[in-house]
């Protein structure tokens, strides 16, 4: 049966965070993600995840992990909260949100995030034994948000750039940058909220497995007015294209007159992740006398590959392509099979016409940001004629 308007809105008044208080003694742990003070959702040592809710009895309330099936949570009269135990979730960070009555809300314990296009709660469950993306003491880059206004939309934008630890202390070096997108139904905080990127950047850079660089986070929708969230081959197309001219037009130029980059495409790379890898394809082989370096991350190959013909056929030509581009970077985790074998597609046909490029995949992992976490560390130290990799960096594990 339903539950009445006016208890349904002292249940949503209900939904407290589960303040840390007496602690649990069974090995879990607040997850990372959790609101400040926040004792719950707690991760046990094999990855289960308990949730606690305060609430009112009556009604449903269901675990929503996006892209998943939802899982019913049980009402506890003693304490009137709602519980769930997950069985063991892979590592790295997870979208969700909770269903009351079919109501999807965010959960008031976790800090929310942009994805799917709305806000929705997060878990992030740490790697076994993986500190990449990790805030470690060592010495940290800033990142700032760059505002200007685009001509070409009418409308301000803004871009996330981090800078690395030092470049206000050296007002003579110039740096070399990195243009990094994020995927459809995301934005301009993706990489630095979900993707970590910062402490990967960070952390790169203080084992000197990385040059210290610039990096640009732009919002990947760069239509005028409003614009379908809605992708199909059409829209992405065009999605594509608005973009590419804000870019080319506008971002780069302001980023060259605001930072001190080295403005030129030997010091110029960019990279993205599902549309943002997309994108970058699209944008990169279009302006090879813009970018030297390209990183398709989980974007590559998607509904065939024909080298003769795609991208206005730059690929014709391969010594041509070879002289431009210093890395071609393309990769995908083994469990997104469509973007698994589309990388391997573009790959096996590039390397079948002599095209360098370089195919990285991340094990165990799906259209998630811990793929993209570890491509996007394995990517970096490659960029800028950095010997790091002939150092023995470690690779994400295959």
């Amino acid at each position: 049966m339903p539950v009445p308007l006016f208890n349904y809105s002292l249940l949503l008044l209900g939904l407290l965070p589960a303040l840390a208080g007496a602690q649990p003694t069974d090995g879990a742990k607040p997850a990372p993600s959790n609101v400040r003070g926040a004792a719950y959702p707690r991760i046990y040592p094999d990855n289960r995840v308990a949730f606690r809710l305060k609430g009112l009895p009556g009604g449903s309330v269901q675990f929503q992990p996006l892209g998943g099936q939802p899982m019913a949570m049980n009402w506890n009269a003693q304490d009137s909260t709602w519980t769930l135990t997950t069985p063991p979730l892979t590592p790295g960070f997870h979208y969700y949100s909770l269903l009351i009555n079919g109501l999807s809300v965010n959960d008031p314990n976790s800090e929310t995030y942009f994805g799917a296009n709305r806000q929705l709660s997060g878990i992030e469950l740490p790697e076994p034994g993986v500190d990449d993306y990790d805030r470690l003491p060592v010495p940290h880059g800033d990142v700032r948000e760059h505002w200007y206004f685009s001509r070409l939309t009418g409308q301000w934008r803004r871009a996330f750039v981090y800078t690395p630890p030092g470049y206000d202390a050296n007002p003579k070096q110039r740096y070399p940058v990195l243009y990094l997108q994020h995927g459809a139904g995301e934005d301009e905080r993706g990489w630095m909220k979900q993707g970590r990127a910062n402490f990967i950047l960070d952390n790169l850079i203080a084992a000197k497995k990385a040059v210290p660089l610039l990096v640009v986070m732009d919002c990947g929708y760069a239509a005028t007015g409003e614009v379908s969230l809605v992708l199909n081959m059409t829209t992405l197309r065009q999605r594509m294209e608005e973009f590419e001219a804000v870019l080319v037009r506008e971002l780069i130029p302001n980023i060259d007159a605001a930072y001190r980059t080295n403005p030129t495409r030997d010091f110029r790379a960019m990279a993205g992740l599902s549309m943002g890898g997309m994108q970058t394809l699209h944008t990169t082989l279009r302006h090879p006398e813009l970018f030297s370096a390209i990183g398709a991350f989980s974007g590559a190959g998607l509904g065939g590959f024909d080298p003769q013909t795609d991208y206005n056929g730059v690929f014709r030509n391969p010594a041509g392509i070879n002289k431009k581009i210093n890395l071609l970077w393309l990769g995908a985790g083994t469990d997104e099979a469509t973007f698994y074998r589309g990388a391997q597609l573009m790959h096996a046909k590039l390397d079948s016409i002599g095209v360098r490029n370089t195919l990285v995949i991340s094990a165990g992992t799906s259209h998630e940001w811990l793929t993209w976490r570890r491509a996007l560390h394995d990517f970096v130290p490659r960029l800028f004629h950095q010997p790091a990799r002939e150092a023995g960096l470690r690779r994400p594990r295959h």
